[in-house]
């Protein structure tokens, strides 16, 4: 079985959470199944088995995969937080929501220039969190190879975004 039938096998759909007329795609149920969680994070890091030198995670759920990612691979892990989360000095990056902004960091000094990253989230929807990070690895002098995903919502076109911006993007799912 393929990774995308597997997740859309394991994963719970929620209806109206957080909101009626919501369908919630939890990855909650994956990460409960040692084989399935074990099976994420061995296609990640088949794919990324010598291309990348670091492995940053966007806050939250990022970060669960993304160690995982970074521990099969012997890599380091880098996480980009929501503002004010992270200690020492850090360089920001705001970015477009729906209704509003948002601001993620990085550490200074979290990456070496020319480093060659990888950005991994749980779940694409607009694109704005995985452009934003993906603009502070550019910042610090890396390159992103590719921004990674559990899910990739295509209602919501932020895989479009991303590619129309040049990005190289990967989803192991993909749900309308």
């Amino acid at each position: 079985m393929d990774i995308s039938d597997l997740l859309k096998q394991k994963m719970k759909t929620i209806p109206d959470w957080p909101k009626p007329g919501v369908l919630f795609h939890d990855i909650t149920s994956v990460l409960g199944d040692a084989e399935a969680y074990r099976a994420v994070v061995d296609d990640f890091a088949d794919r990324y088995w010598g291309n990348v030198d670091v492995i940053v995670g966007i806050d939250a759920r990022g970060f669960i995969m993304g160690g995982a990612i970074a521990y099969a691979l012997g890599l380091p892990f880098v996480p980009v937080r929501k503002k004010g989360k992270l200690p020492g000095e850090t360089i920001r990056q705001t970015y477009d929501l729906e209704y509003g902004t948002d601001t993620l960091e990085m550490q200074k000094g979290a990456l070496a220039p020319g480093q060659r990253a990888v950005v991994i989230d749980d779940l694409l929807a607009t694109g704005g969190t995985a452009g934003a990070a993906a603009s502070l690895v550019e910042r610090l002098g890396g390159t992103v190879a590719e921004l990674a995903f559990v899910v990739n919502l295509k209602g919501l076109g932020g895989r479009k975004r991303l590619e129309d911006a040049g990005r190289r993007v990967y989803a192991q799912a993909t749900y309308e």
